[in-house]
């Protein structure tokens, strides 16, 4: 059973995060041959002062 971890920044709103799910669904059905019922994705976000890029937050990027 094919299962994705998508870590994203928090702000992505419903429908972004279905589009992650579906296309993500997609590449693995094609790239394994799994069944789609099979496929698992889990999409955890992360707080904005949790997420760290060169050395300073993602918040105090703004991003």
């Amino acid at each position: 059973m094919p299962f994705a971890q998508i870590y994203l920044i928090e702000g992505r709103n419903s429908e972004q995060k279905k589009a992650v799910i579906e296309k993500v669904t997609q590449a693995l059905v094609e790239a394994t041959g799994a069944p789609i019922a099979n496929v698992r994705v889990w999409i955890q976000e992360v707080p904005k002062d949790s997420w760290g890029i060169a050395g300073v937050t993602a918040k105090e990027l703004g991003r």
